[in-house]
Parts: structure tokens; sequence; C-alpha cells
């Protein structure tokens, strides 16, 4: 599998992330991707044929695999990477749509700009990377319980023993490299559990970083009404209270209190 969409993927993210969200992309391209292609799938690569069991029953071996192997580690692993990795693509997309409207914007308005900084995570673009870090961090907690549940645990014994039809009996069925594949896997679980604790700091450090910005907003909105009303030119202090888009550029900003100000007498 080609994995040279992804890091392209990754390098556009890495643009529009916070320290948190660097950390995550390095853990995801060095400790994940790069593993999995060079190393996982080469351990991985005889995970069919080195399967054996002790008897010559014909379809015994063909189940007792299906029956501890459900789905390969390589496959859940890949899905997974791609699952947690798709919801950058949100934020990407949600940037690219501000360019283009600030693109038009400009066309229009003779080089006015729209947005100042379209990458700025303000307004929606605020909401929308919010909810690609809850996306990312669901989705590996919920590969991290798949993966769990299907093996029960996430270690991989040498020695299976199965009963199942068409066997004649209790048969001893072995693994190729079991050792090697428990690391790996520890390995993967690890890495995982690093991406989600990223991400859920990413969250807090976001979700505190809005709240000490409302906080600090309403202190200097009291300020401004205790000032105004102390002054005779308290009936201007709707339009000095105007609020307007925080993503909204300086020059738009300005043309906005030309329009506002009262006409020269």
């Amino acid at each position: 599998m080609n994995w040279n969409w992804l890091q392209a993927l990754l390098s556009g993210v890495s643009n529009y992330s916070t320290v948190f969200g660097r950390v995550w992309l390095s853990v995801v391209f060095i400790f994940r991707v790069m593993v999995f292609v060079v190393a996982a799938q080469r351990v991985w690569a005889d995970e069919r044929k080195d399967f054996e069991c002790n008897t010559k029953q014909p379809g015994c071996v063909n189940v007792c695999y299906d029956h501890f192997f459900p789905i390969s580690h390589i496959s859940l692993w890949a899905l997974q990477l791609i699952f947690v990795t798709c919801p950058s693509l949100m934020v990407i997309a949600h940037v690219k749509y501000r360019q283009m409207k600030n693109s038009k914007y400009t066309t229009i308005h003779e080089g006015k700009h729209l947005y100042a900084r379209p990458g700025r995570k303000r307004g929606g673009l605020w909401w929308t990377y919010l909810v690609s870090l809850i996306l990312k961090a669901s989705f590996d907690a919920a590969f991290l319980c798949i993966l769990y549940y299907v093996y029960d645990g996430f270690y991989l014994p040498g020695l299976l023993k199965c009963s199942m039809d068409p066997c004649p009996n209790t048969v001893d069925c072995s693994i190729s490299r079991p050792t090697e594949k428990k690391i790996f896997t520890l390995f993967m679980v690890v890495s995982s559990a690093v991406c989600i604790l990223m991400c859920i700091c990413e969250m807090v450090y976001f979700i505190c970083k809005k709240v000490k910005k409302r906080v600090i907003e309403k202190i200097d909105d009291e300020s401004r009404e205790l000032k105004s009303s102390s002054t005779p030119h308290s009936r201007h202090k709707s339009r000095s209270s105007l609020r307007v888009d925080p993503t909204i550029s300086n020059q738009n900003l300005n043309n906005i209190k030309t329009e506002e100000a009262p006409p020269m007498k």
C-alpha cells in the first residue's frame, strides 16, 4: 500500500496545528506509519503460511486460524490509521473554503480581504478543529477496544488450543514469531494511547484558551461600560460594543468604523 498521500496530508495539517498537534503528527508519522510500513508488515507477512496445527484433518487449520485471527493485525492497523487521519481533512477543507471565499471577495472588492488569516482558528474553524480532535481520539480509542475484544487482550500466546469443527479433537496450533509480534502489538497500542493523550491535552488547551479569552473580553466590556456611563457620550455605547467577525481583516474593520462614524458638520 502506498502511504505517500498520508504523508502529504500530515504535512499540510502541521501548518494549522498547535504544539500538541505537531507532537501528535510526529507520533503518527514516525512511530506508527513508519513502523507499520517498514517493520510490522514484514513481521506479519508469514502470518497465515506459518500457522500450523498438529493434525492433518482437511479444513481444521483454516477454521482454527479464522477463529483466532478473524481480522489481521495489519488490516486493523491500516484501517485505524486511515480513520484517525481522515478528520484532519475537515480542517484542511475548511481552510481551503476560507481561502477560496477570501479570493472571491478580494476580486470583487478590488484588493480588500475578507479574512486577514484564513488559517487562523477563529469562529467556525475553531469548532471544526475541536471536532476533528474529538473524532481522532474517539477513533483511536475505538480501535484499541476492538483489538482488545477481538484478540481477548493484547497478548499473543505462542501455543493455541483449538477444538472447532471439523477438527477431530482438541489440537495444538502455533503461530510464527509470537514474541516479536507481541512486542509490535504493545508498541502500536502504546503509540495509540500517546496519540489519544495528545488529543485530550490539545482539547483542554483549546477550551481553556477560549474560556480565558471570553473572560478577558467580558472584563473589558464591563470596563468600557463603566467608562462610557461616566461620560456624556454614553449614547455611543452600542456602537462601540458592536461585535464583529473575529477573523475579519484589519482593513475591513477600519472600513466598518469609517462607515459608522458620524458625518462631519
